[in-house]
């Protein structure tokens, strides 16, 4: 599992890129608490290159979610392929996380 990060007007959006599965959970989970903790409480995660979710990787999002919004923040997940989408709607997530197909979009929903 591939991550960058940036910065954009004070949101941190990061890219994800590989499967994010069991094997991969502690490294991206810590690396995601991380930017949570250094940044300000809005975070886009890019799930474009994220070819494959188990429920492992769900865990990584809800747990991310919650410390943000421990922080009086919230996360917006961007560019969901077909795959990781339907995952989400069929553990109805999507009715937790605000999800967009555009990056100008997401920023404007946490700005």
């Amino acid at each position: 599992m591939i991550l960058t990060d940036r910065n954009v007007d004070g949101i941190d959006i990061v890219s994800l890129a590989g499967r994010l599965v069991m094997a991969d959970v502690p490294q991206v989970r810590q690396r995601l608490l991380a930017t949570v903790e250094r940044g300000g409480g809005k975070l886009i995660l890019d799930l474009r290159e994220v070819g494959f979710m188990d429920s492992s990787g769900l865990s990584v999002l809800v747990s991310v979610l919650k410390a943000v919004r421990l922080r009086n923040g919230d996360v917006v997940l961007l560019h969901l392929n077909p795959t990781v989408r339907s995952l989400i709607e069929l553990t109805r997530l999507h009715r937790v996380f605000a999800i967009c197909d555009d990056e100008a979009a997401a920023l404007a929903r946490l700005r």
